[in-house]
């Protein structure tokens, strides 16, 4: 699957895809469209995209486990294979346990998930788990075509690809703002990463484990923080920052751009990393 991804894909929410949209990254030369927000089990955004392409992977970035059934996802698996056969990778994670009232360990409840998929008949190769931490990393490996984290840095990638070891598939997501104002970028960036990831103890917990401190990710992240998080400036110094990631043992890098319009965006990646 890594090879169909390619090495660059767009990250963004299922309700700001569109058949159009698609068509535009698929003609730019994006391996894969990630779709967020997690979508509705059934999957009828997938078809969409889908039809409107014909090579683009469409994969989940991710169907949230405590939100939709394995039961119902692994049919709607089996429906897109079969009309777009390679052309789907089903995402999966716990997504944020704090906006669950159901007690389950997240770990036993991702292990149970991933086993009801396997009596679902979704096979390994064709989902990929979003993991952060060593634990959840190892499963991934274990269970499923490889990781894909979220909100992380190439530090992570460096130390996940570690843990995955080489032939898994390790696919983060990065957020990206077109603009050579860091102030504009941060006034852009620092709300999407506060609200929620900088109040979720899962997110918080892995940036700790990079080495930053309580003080810079509170009050809404220090400048370093948010320039971690959200690349920006020219198309050249964004793919900088994607290449880091690549160079660090990803397979394929996602991103999210947080510019209103995020086209000029996907141009100007594209034209510096596909062309």
């Amino acid at each position: 699957m890594a090879n169909a991804l390619g090495k660059l894909g767009i990250w963004r929410g299922a309700t700001q895809l569109n058949a159009e949209l698609a068509r535009e990254v698929e003609s730019l030369g994006y391996g894969a469209i990630w779709i967020g927000g997690s979508p509705d089990g059934k999957l009828a955004i997938v078809d969409e995209l889908l039809d409107a392409t014909e090579r683009i992977v469409v994969a989940t970035g991710i169907v949230n486990m405590w939100k939709d059934d394995a039961a119902t996802v692994g049919a709607s698996f089996h429906r897109i294979e079969k009309r777009h056969p390679g052309r789907f990778l089903l995402g999966v994670g716990i997504g944020h346990p704090e906006a669950t009232q159901v007690y389950q360990k997240p770990y036993d409840k991702i292990v149970e998930y991933l086993d009801q998929l396997d009596e679902a008949g979704v096979p390994v190769e064709g989902r990929a788990l979003a993991a952060l931490g060593p634990k959840v990393l190892k499963l991934s490996a274990e269970r499923t075509a490889g990781a894909h984290p979220y909100l992380t840095t190439p530090e992570h990638t460096r130390e996940a690809r570690q843990i995955l070891g080489e032939g898994v598939l390790l696919a983060p997501e990065h957020k990206v703002v077109l603009s050579t104002d860091p102030e504009e970028a941060r006034r852009i960036g620092r709300p999407r990463v506060e609200n929620p990831y900088l109040h979720l103890r899962n997110y918080v917990s892995n940036l700790k484990r990079l080495g930053w401190s309580e003080e810079e990710i509170a009050n809404g992240g220090s400048d370093a923080l948010i320039d971690a998080l959200v690349l920006h400036g020219d198309a050249e110094k964004i793919a900088a920052g994607i290449n880091a990631h690549l160079d660090a043992g990803a397979d394929h890098v996602c991103i999210q751009v947080l510019n209103d319009d995020p086209i000029p965006a996907y141009r100007a990646v594209a034209q510096v990393l596909l062309s």
